[in-house]
């Protein structure tokens, strides 16, 4: 029932993005770990417009104009691309900086009650935090295993007729053992599927091979099909 609503499976564990309203309704859990900041969702549009044609392209340019300024002021981000857009989350305690870092090349809007209204520097002027000196570089392990996966949407009305398979797909047959690990996984492929459904748009992430079990005429591609490769940078 919420309007956003994200799960991705890695080799190391599941990850929910979710908005406030269908968190409250999670039942407790030993089991789950909740980030103990609140993150607020950036959606990047170009000339006031979302991206025409949506297509599954990447995330050149934010990461150029948006995501590589805020790093320099040491703002860390999620990034959640799906096939209809792509969604920059940053803590809400860091909105001060996310603003006076981007006011300069983007019109910066807040939505309140559906409506879109202008916000200023002067609105989030207290707690603005001036950039850290520059610290040594740090290097990271890279690895690119050689599994490929597509970038799905599928129609709403649809979804029921593959729902059954979402789920064995997600949580049984696709799946290896929890015990075994991360670090004994084959590098040559690498466990990975992704489901959002964000104001009624469906994306869906999965690796080629799992793709060949679900009926082809209900999920939608690109009109290029073209696959995707993963690259992997650091421990996790």
């Amino acid at each position: 029932r919420c309007k956003f609503f994200s799960l991705t499976e890695t080799p190391e564990d599941y990850t929910i993005m979710l908005d406030e309203e269908g968190f409250k309704e999670l039942p407790p859990s030993e089991f789950m770990q909740v980030a103990d900041s609140t993150w607020l969702v950036l959606s990047v549009v170009s000339n006031g417009r979302a991206p025409s044609g949506c297509q599954a392209t990447g995330v050149t340019k934010i990461a150029r104009s948006v995501i590589a300024p805020l790093a320099e002021h040491h703002v860390s981000v999620l990034m959640l691309s799906t096939y209809q857009t792509d969604f920059i989350l940053v803590r809400e305690r860091d909105l001060p900086v996310v603003i006076h870092t981007l006011a300069g090349e983007f019109d910066i809007y807040k939505e309140e009650s559906g409506e879109c209204v202008p916000v200023t520097c002067d609105d989030v002027s207290n707690g603005f935090l001036k950039p850290k000196p520059a610290a040594s570089p740090t290097l990271h392990p890279v690895q690119s295993p050689q599994t490929r996966f597509c970038v799905l949407t599928v129609a709403p009305d649809t979804l029921p007729a593959i729902a059954t398979m979402l789920i064995d797909v997600l949580f049984y047959s696709h799946s290896p053992p929890r015990e075994a690990g991360a670090g004994s996984q084959d590098l040559d492929s690498i466990t990975f599927f992704a489901f959002s459904l964000i104001e009624g748009y469906i994306s869906i992430v999965m690796d080629a091979e799992t793709q060949k079990r679900f009926p082809s005429d209900l999920l939608l591609t690109s009109s290029t099909g073209e696959l995707w490769r993963m690259v992997r940078i650091g421990g996790q």
